[in-house]
């Protein structure tokens, strides 16, 4: 996809959400059970189901999905997306990319050992790799952006309210 065919991809939305801002509100879900066994949920995913269970610094085997790594995982996708529509737009080939996401938790935490150690992912690092010839000003200004307009990152930064309701 070039410049012009993003653009002109977004341009009716953009147009609708600037008309209509109660417009540009966008549900989004997940869903998930526990149809497998053991101390696992298993989440619907775009490609199919992951079975998440506890990793193996809080017990497990190793042989689920780690929800800290799915979170990093939903972080890189944003990021990646964000990027290259950015960069996109802005007119800058990128040859390849390679990307990485890294970050760490405490398992004291959430284990209940040491009240006060942290519970949650920490010190989130995004390494986006590129080939191009962009200059470093567009590569300051894609780094930007990326920052300001993903999703889950701003998610992260901001975090909303979490409320566990039972049904």
């Amino acid at each position: 996809m070039d410049a012009a065919t993003l653009k002109a991809a977004q341009a009716p939305v953009k147009e609708k959400y600037r008309t209509d801002p109660a417009s540009a509100r966008t549900p989004t879900a997940a869903r998930g059970d526990y149809r497998d066994p053991d101390v696992t949920a298993t989440v619907e995913g775009f490609a199919g189901p992951v079975r998440a269970g506890l990793h193996p610094a809080a017990g497990g085997d190793g042989s689920d999905a780690c929800s800290a790594d799915l979170l990093l995982e939903a972080l890189l996708a944003c990021a990646g997306v964000t990027l290259r529509a950015v960069a996109t737009s802005m007119g800058v080939e990128l040859r390849s990319a390679a990307l990485a996401a890294d970050g760490w938790w405490d398992a004291r935490g959430t284990l209940g050992v040491d009240r006060s150690a942290p519970i949650g992912v920490q010190d989130i690092v995004l390494t986006l790799t590129l080939d191009t010839d962009a200059s470093d000003a567009d590569l300051e200004r894609l780094a930007k952006a990326t920052e300001r307009y993903c999703v889950v990152g701003q998610t992260l930064v901001s975090p909303p309210a979490v409320r566990v309701l039972r049904a």
